[in-house]
């Protein structure tokens, strides 16, 4: 919880639609795994991912501008994943932007497939975007 200001002004400088400060409290609240990357007092990254029966679903995942493009994402993700492991997880899935070939690439080499799209899921500037269902078996 002490980390919510710092993990929302990540997510407003990062996403034209944002999660609130409401939605953080909440997967908090509920007691989904919330996990912030943190370097030298200097918090840069979060991650909020569900783990029900037999499967885990990563609800987001953010790296701060300037800290993208060196590894931080792939390492926090590897750690979601083991995490699920951990729990028992049979598979992991996650939606992301069909716009967003960066972090399309990133869960692609980490062994995620496309299993499917969910239409206009995603808010957009002038309407709505597609989202890419994929999918990592554990």
């Amino acid at each position: 919880m002490s980390d919510l200001d710092e993990v929302v002004a990540i997510e407003r400088e990062v996403f034209l639609f944002p999660w609130t400060r409401g939605n953080f409290g909440d997967s908090i609240d509920s007691g989904y795994h919330c996990m912030v990357l943190e370097q030298n007092g200097h918090l840069f990254g979060y991650g909020v991912m569900i783990i029900g029966p037999e499967e885990a679903h990563l609800l987001t995942l953010s790296v701060a501008a300037g800290s993208q493009r060196k590894g931080w994402g792939e390492r926090l993700l590897r750690h979601f994943i083991c995490i699920a492991r951990d729990q028992r997880a049979r598979s992991m899935f996650l939606d992301v932007r069909e716009s967003n070939r960066v972090a399309a690439r990133l869960y692609e080499r980490m062994g995620f497939r496309q299993i499917g799209k969910r239409r206009d899921y995603y808010p957009a500037m002038g309407g709505r975007e597609d989202s890419i269902v994929m999918e990592l078996m554990l």
